[in-house]
């Protein structure tokens, strides 16, 4: 696995991956309150480490969903116009001209120096089951470079079961990255996003060889930083298959410090 990380907050990593510059869930905005339209409040508390402008060229973007601005801001909008190329589900693109909409278990292919990168939808579930009624859908992305390389982008996704499925399918994943957490409504106790906990169940599902979280910074309705992630990984014995990028700061893997 050869590939380079930045971590720009919350769900937003930009990946060096088979040539291609690959953002997911682009958020740039600076720190504020955001509507989303039920009343309901979204509170960013940290701007972007990396600014939209110096990211350069971007191919891809993978969009887990656009109906909320934690994962899709008004700059994370902006961007999606300059990308090569975006996808997301089937609905985001009814409502965003210039998507492509992929149903779980669709595929696409990107143009890449060495060969065609393959994407590949695979399912999420936004919370407890029934979550599409509140949440709406959401979808995940597995990454096949190339040279082999395998990468999971889980999205938000707070179900170890669904993971459990896409293991089945998916032999091999040389990085997985988690969308954790534990982020959650004030009308409702079930978490939206991973776990601490359940983030190690996933990882020995998919027995990834690395594991790279995000989305647990940034927002007020997070509820499990990365410190509570690094203790469940440490409990689990699995300590050495995980790492903490330190925003902002583009990181070689696997040649990395794990925390």
């Amino acid at each position: 696995m050869t590939l380079t990380a930045l971590h720009v907050g919350g769900p937003t990593l930009v990946l060096d991956l088979a040539g291609l510059r690959v953002v997911t869930d682009p958020t740039f905005d600076p720190p504020g309150d955001h509507p989303i339209g039920d009343g309901r409040v979204l509170r960013k508390l940290t701007g972007p480490a990396v600014p939209a402008t110096d990211l350069g060229r971007v191919d891809l973007v993978l969009l887990s969903h656009d109906q909320h601005p934690d994962n899709l801001d008004p700059s994370g909008r902006a961007l999606l116009g300059e990308a090569g190329r975006v996808l997301s589900t089937p609905a985001a693109a009814g409502r965003i001209a210039g998507l492509d909409g992929l149903a779980p278990w669709e595929t696409a292919e990107v143009p890449a120096p060495a060969g065609p990168l393959v994407v590949r939808a695979v399912p999420a579930r936004h919370g407890p089951p029934g979550a599409e009624a509140f949440s709406g859908p959401v979808t995940g992305f597995v990454l096949e470079a190339p040279d082999g390389t395998t990468v999971y982008v889980s999205g938000d996704n707070a179900s170890v079961g669904v993971v459990e499925a896409i293991a089945e399918r998916v032999p091999r994943v040389d990085l997985a990255v988690l969308f954790c957490g534990a982020a959650r409504r004030p009308d409702r106790p079930e978490p939206l996003t991973l776990t601490a906990a359940d983030a190690v169940l996933a990882a020995r599902a998919l027995d990834a060889r690395r594991v790279l979280p995000v989305h647990t910074e940034g927002w007020l309705h997070f509820t499990e930083g990365p410190g509570t992630l690094y203790r469940a990984f440490a409990e689990a014995g699995l300590a050495d298959r995980l790492t903490i990028l330190p925003l902002g700061v583009p990181t070689k893997l696997p040649d990395q410090v794990s925390v």
